[in-house]
């Protein structure tokens, strides 16, 4: 059998064993600003020492026709890859469509976003990531990122260890579709990008 060359059936089957489970049941804190946070209990002085590490000593005026999140890039990030595997997400996302990361089959990799939050708080930011091969969904993963407060610097969100399938089924081309999102069901962003598994980095 050809690579890539693999049938609805197969799909189909790899498609429920990554199945995702029931959703929990979770209602987010209702929002608050970072000057409302920093309002709050201002006279208990250890509850104000402890809201400016977490948040910082004054709010930074952020331009404001920045978005609140902005995610930058993402990165794959495998120690045996030959190059960096890097995605400028704040450049044209409708390039990654016709590109492709080579991944050698069976590695083990992480992913990482980058991003920053620049006015508010945000609750129960979430990495969706969601796989599909010749136009069928094979797997949907959620990681939850956190919640974070507003600062100039970047923050980076790294996966847990993933491992790329392997064998002759396995090799060819996967779409995938990511969105960065919260608790709020915001789209802060989305993006589709193409990984090829291949048997070997150069194959």
């Amino acid at each position: 059998m050809a690579e890539d060359e693999v049938t609805p059936e197969q799909l189909a089957a790899i498609a429920a064993e990554n199945e995702e489970p029931e959703p929990v049941n979770y209602k987010p804190p209702a929002q608050k600003s970072v000057k409302e946070i920093q309002e709050l209990d201002k006279d208990d002085e250890s509850l104000r020492k402890y809201k400016e590490a977490l948040l910082g000593s004054g709010i930074a005026e952020a331009d404001p026709s920045s978005p609140n999140v902005q995610v930058t890039r993402m990165t794959l990030i495998c120690e045996s890859a030959p190059n960096p595997l890097v995605l400028d997400l704040q450049g044209d996302l409708e390039a990654f469509k016709k590109q492709a990361f080579i991944l050698k089959e069976g590695v083990e990799y992480k992913i990482k976003i980058s991003f920053k939050v620049n006015k508010e708080i945000v609750s129960g930011l979430k990495y969706v990531q969601q796989t599909y091969r010749k136009s069928m969904r094979i797997d949907k993963t959620d990681y939850m990122v956190g919640s974070y407060g507003p600062r100039p610097t970047e923050y980076d969100f790294l996966t847990t260890m993933e491992e790329a399938p392997k064998g002759m089924l396995a090799r060819g081309n996967y779409v995938i579709k990511s969105k960065f999102t919260d608790d709020d069901k915001h789209d802060h962003l989305s993006w589709e990008w193409n990984l090829n598994i291949k048997k070997d980095w150069k194959d």
